[in-house]
């Protein structure tokens, strides 16, 4: 049984920066920092001394917008910390999937019995990261046209400021959909692939993260939580998604809204019609505007959300309510013959 302990908070609180598998692990911060670093005094002109004052500025990591970031780090550390392993696990979806196919299929199959090992673990690695992009804009996709879902996320578009731990400024509900988010589509992807390969199946990792998850990470993925507005070159933005763009999905200039879902491939955003290009000299305006008074409170961050999904459910029935009472439109000439129905006095 799982015990929240201080030794198991501390482990989780340093496991975020510790871990490879991480995306605010040090050395994917390091990176990024030294990208934003060559980025500012090649492309922007900058003196190293200034840039590196302007990424370590006091206004920017000691904001209210930062200050809230790592409230709901710590706070969220705690909750998930005791929520998490109750959760649905890869491992169940993927011992569900297989005996599901197993008994489908009456037995197991054995598809390219010749295939070097390093070919079908490319294959797996490949499959896995490319569902898992999918995955992730659809749910994220979601949560921006489901107004209940909008409750939620919403904490996350909330901040005024971006930066790297500002990738996990999350509502705990939302939290737990991207956990079992997780567990299907690996789940899903592990017990396929074993059901066709049996135990030739392996994921290609590096430091013990999926390798192409250690790229993006290593190539400035925390910079997409940045005010670097790092660009690609137009052809490149229209396969991998650059910081620059995903800081357009947090601008909150009306234009903006509802663009650039995805986290690594354009793709689906430009299948999908929610594809928007960087601009030269972009200068963004982050959160939710006006219409939140106090974005950074523990209120708005934890409580409001619950309020606002209530009150859109409230809403949703009562209006079906009304609905089932109130009586259908009929032609005029049946409104007589059926008045004694309705008892219209």
């Amino acid at each position: 049984m799982f015990e929240l302990t201080a030794q198991n908070l501390l482990a989780d609180w340093a496991g975020q920066f510790l871990d490879p598998r991480k995306r605010l692990f040090w050395g994917y911060l390091g990176s990024a920092f030294l990208i934003a670093l060559i980025w500012m005094v090649l492309l922007g002109r900058e003196r190293p001394v200034s840039a590196c004052r302007k990424l370590l500025a006091r206004d920017l990591w000691c904001s209210a917008s930062a200050r809230a970031d790592y409230a709901v780090f710590l706070i969220n550390t705690i909750l998930m910390g005791s929520i998490v392993p109750r959760l649905l696990g890869h491992a169940a979806v993927a011992v569900f999937c297989f005996s599901l196919l197993h008994d489908l299929f009456d037995g197991r199959a054995s598809l390219l019995p010749d295939a070097p090992a390093w070919a079908i673990a490319a294959g797996f690695t490949l499959v896995l990261f490319v569902v898992d992009d999918l995955a992730r804009y659809v749910v994220h996709r979601l949560m921006h046209a489901v107004p209940l879902l909008w409750a939620f996320h919403k904490v996350h578009h909330s901040a005024t400021r971006l930066n790297p731990l500002t990738v996990l400024r999350t509502h705990p509900v939302e939290g737990i959909l991207f956990v079992l988010r997780g567990a299907l589509v690996q789940g899903l992807c592990i017990g396929i692939f074993v059901y066709g390969f049996g135990d030739r199946v392996s994921l290609v990792m590096v430091l013990g993260a999926n390798a192409f998850k250690f790229v993006f990470n290593a190539l400035g993925a925390n910079l997409r939580h940045s005010e670097v507005p790092i660009r690609y070159w137009s052809w490149l933005e229209n396969f991998l998604l650059s910081p620059a763009q995903h800081q357009i999905h947090h601008s909150e200039n009306p234009r903006h809204h509802d663009r650039n879902f995805g986290v690594v491939l354009a793709c689906w955003d430009r299948l999908f019609g929610t594809y928007c290009h960087s601009e030269p000299n972009q200068e963004l305006r982050y959160g939710l505007g006006p219409a939140v008074a106090d974005p950074h409170s523990l209120y708005t961050l934890y409580l409001l959300p619950f309020r606002e999904g209530v009150g859109f459910l409230h809403r949703i029935f009562i209006r079906r309510w009304r609905r089932q009472l109130t009586p259908p439109l009929v032609p005029t000439d049946q409104y007589q013959s059926n008045r004694a129905i309705y008892e219209i006095d």
